[in-house]
């Protein structure tokens, strides 16, 4: 089970890179067309007008999918940033009941924020809604997208929340530790 989880954290941070790297080609591809079109002006001809139609919405799109996607990688990976002030200072049973408390809240937050979105790709596809934009994009897809990404961190946080209430304390701590050694002053 380990095995798959991890994975699966692994393959939704590759799709949360792969929107990103669609988003610099978009972008890319559109600053050439400019600069060909330039340069053809400044030549006297007639320029050629390129133009990515809705790049600024497909953008959107991608960048939230992208955002939630890698939500559940970064948090087994500690790349969230955590405030560990005041858990630094608790002795380790009340560090322990903090730590439960506080992913137990998150991931009932995270399941909520899951199922609403789900939801809403569900509204979308049932009422076969597009956007307004240049471009007629059907919503349920870029919803559908982000709906994954929520539910692979909620997924995570109750792996963390599994790994806390067995061992003591959240899998992610052992890395923020290496993390931090000689950093502190």
């Amino acid at each position: 089970m380990r095995r798959f989880l991890d994975r699966m954290y692994l393959m939704a941070g590759w799709l949360s890179a792969a929107c990103f790297v669609i988003i610099a080609v978009m972008v890319t591809v559109q600053i050439i067309g400019r600069i060909v079109d330039s340069v053809m002006r400044l030549l006297g001809m007639v320029p050629y007008g390129f133009l990515v139609e809705g790049l600024a919405e497909i953008a959107g799109y991608l960048l939230a999918t992208a955002s939630l996607l890698a939500l559940g990688l970064a948090l087994k990976s500690a790349a969230h940033i955590r405030i560990t002030l005041v858990l630094g200072l608790l002795p380790p049973t009340a560090r322990w009941l903090f730590e439960l408390f506080a992913i137990g809240v998150s991931t009932a937050f995270a399941a909520y924020m899951t199922m609403r979105m789900a939801l809403l790709a569900y509204d979308s596809w049932a009422f076969n809604e597009v956007s307004f934009g240049l471009v007629a994009v059907q919503l349920v897809w870029p919803q559908a997208a982000m709906a994954l990404g929520l539910l692979v961190f909620t997924i995570a946080l109750v792996d963390e929340l599994v790994i806390t209430a067995t061992t003591g304390r959240p899998s992610f701590v052992a890395t923020e530790d290496a993390l931090t050694v000689g950093k502190e002053g």
